[in-house]
């Protein structure tokens, strides 16, 4: 009596395997699409905030943030002016800032308001809350950071593939020298970093920061 039971023929075990070898292709290709559109929001968002500022200076002949005369020029919505020292913010912030919480009011969150006000960063132009970048974090401005001078961007919560690709962009692509540096403690920011090179295992996240 014959066995009723047919096994796959290894033609039909080849083709699904290439059906799966294709599907794993896809997603892999998809998620290497996915870094590469971050990667070039974040370098985007960098090089925004250099033009922005800038404009700013040479509109205002002031910081965004530190602008002493904001307060008068923008009556509404409610504005809070800086106090016109030529630093965004005290020297030496250490962590990221809460700017819906206590920090509200400094000039590293007056910094938002104040772009949006003067139409050079889009939002809501009464919001003093700091703009998400593509990786899920945020931009923050601050007088020097990781042993940078000047004012400075740091942008947060960078997979070390993303972190690396900026640095690489913009500077040596070594988190601990050069004029693009980072971190993956995000409560030293106010102390240059020891790491040498970014890790990228999946789950250490950076802060890089550019100065301007």
């Amino acid at each position: 009596m014959k066995n009723s039971q047919g096994g796959f023929t290894l033609v039909e075990i080849a083709i699904v395997l290439v059906i799966i070898g294709l599907l794993l292709g896809g997603v892999l290709k998809g998620q290497e699409l996915i870094t590469q559109a971050k990667i070039r929001n974040v370098a985007n968002d960098l090089n925004g905030m250099s033009a922005a500022v800038y404009g700013y200076q040479d509109r205002y002949k002031k910081f965004p943030g530190d602008d002493n005369d904001a307060a008068a020029r923008w009556t509404n919505p409610a504005t809070v002016s800086g106090d016109g020292n030529g630093a965004v913010g005290a020297a030496g912030q250490a962590t990221v800032i809460d700017c819906a919480g206590a920090g509200a009011n400094g000039e590293n969150c007056r910094f938002w308001q104040h772009l949006r006000l003067s139409g050079f960063v889009g939002g809501d132009s009464g919001s003093w809350l700091a703009p998400q970048n593509a990786a899920g974090g945020i931009l923050q401005a601050q007088n020097g950071a990781l042993g940078l001078a000047a004012l400075t961007i740091c942008s947060t919560n960078l997979s070390g593939k993303i972190a690396n690709a900026i640095d690489a962009q913009f500077d040596d692509g070594k988190p601990n020298t050069g004029q693009v540096r980072g971190t993956s403690n995000a409560a030293a920011l106010a102390t240059a970093p020891t790491e040498t090179a970014y890790v990228d295992d999946g789950s250490t996240v950076y802060v890089v920061c550019k100065t301007l």
